[in-house]
This record gives C-alpha cells, sequence and structure tokens, in this order.
C-alpha cells in the first residue's frame, strides 16, 4: 500500500548519474522518483513530440497513486514537456510559453532587447534564399545557429562569405532535426505579430562576443527572481569548446551584481515562474561590458555536483522543492570544498575508442583522489564521428568532477584523472578536428 506521507516526483529522462545528487537533496528520503521516458526517446534521432508525450501519458495514466510533481532538467523537448504535462496533471511549472520564449532563440532575443542592451546585434538569415546573407547590421565575426539547438549542435562561428556560406550548407541540412519537432511546440502557444511567419526552423546570426564566459542559476518563486550561484566557464585555448565549468564564480563583485540585475529583468519579462534557470553571459575585462548569450528555462545538471561539493547541497534542490511548493533556497558555502569544476575530456579528431577504463577502474579512481568523480561517455569500438549530440569541433570522451582548495588543486586532480583514465584510440592521430583535447564553444546549448 502506497505510503501517503511518501511524494512521487517523476523525472522525465532520469539517468543514473544524476540520481545520487537528487537522492542527495534534503528530504529526498520522503520523495520516490519514477523515471518518465528514456534518454534514447527524447534525444535518438528526430522526435515526434506528439508521440512522447502520448507515451508519458500511458506512463502516468497507469500510476497507481499521486503525481506530485513532474520535473525535467535537459533542454528540448524536455523542458517544454514539464509544463505541458505539469499543466494536464495539476502539478507546479512554469508556462509552456515562457518556456518557448527561452528556447527559440530568436524569440528570447526579441524578449531580451525590450529590457536590456546587453545582448549582441543579431538577426535572421534566410535559409530558403539562393545565395543566403548575413543580417545587414551583423558583421562578421558572427555565429550562426539554429532558432532551437542543444550541446552548440550547428552552431558554427564564421569570419568571412566563405565560412558563411559553408556554415550555412550544414545547417540546412540538419536543422529539421530538432526544428520540425519544435514547430509543434510552437502551435500551441500564442505567437506575438513580430514571430509570425518565423516558424521553429530558421537560423540566427549574431555578433561574436568575447571575453570570459559566465553562467547565473537562479529561480523565480511567487514572481521573485533569486540568483543562487555564478560559475565561470572557461575555454580549451583558442578554441570555442568548455574545458571546465568553476565554481563560485572569480569576477568582481560588481560584475556579479550586474549579472544579478539583468537577469532579473529578463527572466521577469519573459514570465518565467516556480522554475529554476540557467543564464549564460559574456564578460569582457577590457570593455568591462556583459552580454547575454542565452537563456536556458531549467538549471544545468552539469553543475549539480558543484553546488552540493560547495555549497552542501545539489542544486536539483531547488527545481525539487519549487515542484512540490516548498522552499526552494540554498544554503550557502556549506560544503566541504572551496571551489569545485566540472571538466570536459575532449579529443578534437575523429578515431575509434580502443580502451576505456573498467568500472572497477573508474572506481579505484575515484577512491584514490579525495573529492573526484568520473562520468565516461564512450565506449571501445565506438567512432567518435558516430556521437550524438555533440558541438561542430570536438567530441566529449569524459566528465570529471572534482572539489579542492583552490584552481591548482582542482586541476591536480583533473589531471591525475585524466591520466588515470588512459583512454586510447585507433585511426587518426591527435590533432585537427582540432587538437588534442588534454591540453569549450561560444556556448550555445
Amino acid at each position: 500500500m502506497p505510503d501517503k506521507n511518501t511524494k512521487n516526483v517523476f523525472v522525465i529522462g532520469l539517468d543514473e548519474a544524476n540520481l545520487p545528487t537528487l537522492r542527495a537533496v534534503p528530504g529526498a528520503a520522503a520523495v520516490r522518483f519514477h523515471p518518465l521516458l528514456s534518454i534514447d526517446e527524447l534525444q535518438g534521432g528526430e522526435v515526434s513530440v506528439q508521440e512522447i508525450i502520448t507515451k508519458a501519458q500511458g506512463v502516468l495514466d497507469a500510476f497507481d497513486g499521486s503525481i506530485d510533481a513532474i520535473v525535467g532538467y535537459w533542454d528540448f523537448p524536455v523542458s517544454t514537456l514539464v509544463p505541458i504535462l505539469s499543466e494536464r496533471y495539476g502539478t507546479r511549472s512554469t508556462s509552456l510559453e515562457s518556456v518557448v520564449k527561452c528556447e527559440h532563440k530568436y524569440w528570447s532575443r526579441l524578449e531580451q532587447q525590450k529590457v536590456t542592451d546587453r545582448h549582441p546585434r543579431f538577426g535572421r538569415v534566410d535559409l530558403e534564399a539562393d545565395d543566403p546573407r548575413p543580417p545587414e547590421d551583423v558583421r562578421f565575426p558572427m555565429w550562426l545557429k539554429p532558432a532551437l539547438s542543444y550541446s552548440s549542435e550547428l552552431a558554427f562561428g564564421v569570419k568571412d562569405m566563405d565560412e558563411f556560406r559553408a556554415a550555412v550548407a550544414q545547417i540546412r541540412e540538419g536543422i529539421s532535426r530538432i526544428g520540425r519537432p519544435f514547430e509543434y511546440i510552437l502551435g500551441q502557444v500564442e505567437l506575438p505579430p513580430e514571430m509570425d511567419g518565423v516558424g521553429a526552423q530558421v537560423c540566427l546570426a549574431e555578433e561574436a562576443m568575447s571575453g570570459l564566459q559566465v553562467a547565473v542559476e537562479g529561480y523565480v518563486h511567487k514572481g521573485e527572481v533569486t540568483v543562487y550561484g555564478v560559475l565561470d566557464s572557461i575555454n580549451y585555448p583558442d578554441t570555442a569548446c568548455f574545458l571546465r565549468h568553476q565554481y563560485p564564480s572569480t569576477l568582481p563583485p560588481q560584475v556579479i551584481r550586474e549579472l544579478q540585475d539583468v537577469t532579473e529583468r529578463v527572466m521577469r519579462q519573459i514570465g518565467f515562474d516556480s522554475a529554476t534557470f540557467s543564464v549564460e553571459y559574456f564578460y569582457d575585462p577590457q570593455t568591462q561590458k556583459v552580454a547575454l548569450l542565452e537563456i536556458n528555462p531549467r538549471h544545468s545538471q552539469s553543475h549539480a555536483e558543484l553546488f552540493q561539493y560547495v555549497d552542501g547541497v545539489p542544486n536539483h534542490h531547488c527545481m525539487l522543492s519549487l515542484a512540490l511548493g516548498d522552499d526552494p533556497s540554498m544554503p550557502r558555502r556549506e560544503g566541504p570544498y572551496a571551489m569545485a569544476a566540472k571538466w570536459y575530456h575532449r579529443w578534437f579528431t575523429d578515431g575509434v575508442v580502443s580502451h576505456v577504463p573498467s568500472p572497477e577502474d573508474l572506481a579505484r579512481i575515484e577512491r584514490e583522489t579525495d573529492g573526484v568523480r568520473v562520468d565516461v561517455a564512450v565506449e571501445k569500438g565506438q567512432r567518435l564521428a558516430d556521437l550524438s549530440q555533440q558541438d561542430s569541433y570536438s567530441y566529449e570522451l569524459a566528465h570529471v568532477f572534482t572539489g579542492g582548495s583552490d584552481e591548482g588543486d582542482l586541476r591536480q586532480k583533473y589531471d591525475h584523472c585524466v591520466a588515470a583514465l588512459g583512454l586510447t584510440f585507433d585511426g587518426s592521430p591527435p590533432g585537427e578536428r582540432g587538437q588534442d583535447a588534454s591540453a569549450d564553444r561560444e556556448g550555445s546549448g
């Protein structure tokens, strides 16, 4: 017989990597987490939104118990399924419209410019034209990206017309995989006049931003915007690919205050509420200006361990508390480490994986080094070019989470883990898709 004191929380795309951090949330002992749709169902190939909604409803309708919350921490389609299913089953969530205003990069820019000038010049590229051209007032270097993408898929930095045309050709070829399913979602919300005829399969051009990348994490509860963490995102040298996310940020206090101010204004304009968010920015130390890159209508599951290491509680706490109607406030600096990082061990050329560490090897690595967790993202015999949802310039081999006393401590632990992993490849030698991965992106995903 079900325990009436136990809350049933359905997690769309629940994965093994996040289950331990979900269970580390305060009060999780009184929560039963139920998986709702697999990662493959949600992200494999071109997804039919109607079909996955029907599958999810079948699971929920067959459940013999209370449905107390429906949550998710992935990008589209998960981000849009949460408000759709929450509305149908009477659970708490932000509105579908507010999520789409974040996810649709062009619509998001239109909303942002109503309350701030802290964004790049932008415009649409006509993919149907015989000879597509950049928007009139957007200058090289620029980034081209679909209106909806994740993990920087089909996002290209271009510096001249030759690179522009090559990027447009690749976006034309691949945009429908996510664009077609997103059309269904756009049809579920009321669009303003400025979005007439735009659709989901649209290409956005934005002037390239420079400086330091930073992520602002927070939530909106009863209309009040709260920022609970600011993280630095550090790239591999001379690339646009993430090397690590590091918490807390080392930016000056006045910069962090401006990031918080811009974030609050934009999230209020979008009408976001009862949910978590993560907003990505650039900060240029030379001009001392910030520029908003993109808004994610969910917290970053990539940062869960970092908040747990430093603050004592994973950021899943805010998502879960908001969905259950509880206090979402985070503790501060109550964790065992002063700093934490998530590292991306990457490879910048194709090859076939010839050796991966065993589960016993990974357990030994984690035992040997305090404050470390490792997730390997590849399998033996796998060709890197066949990996899905990679950015346009590299392949993710492993994620390494480290907690430590300072940046030097974090780096030492990461280097030790990479050496201990012993990943090897057959085929192309280390070098260009770019360079060896052990030495991230204009970050759109």
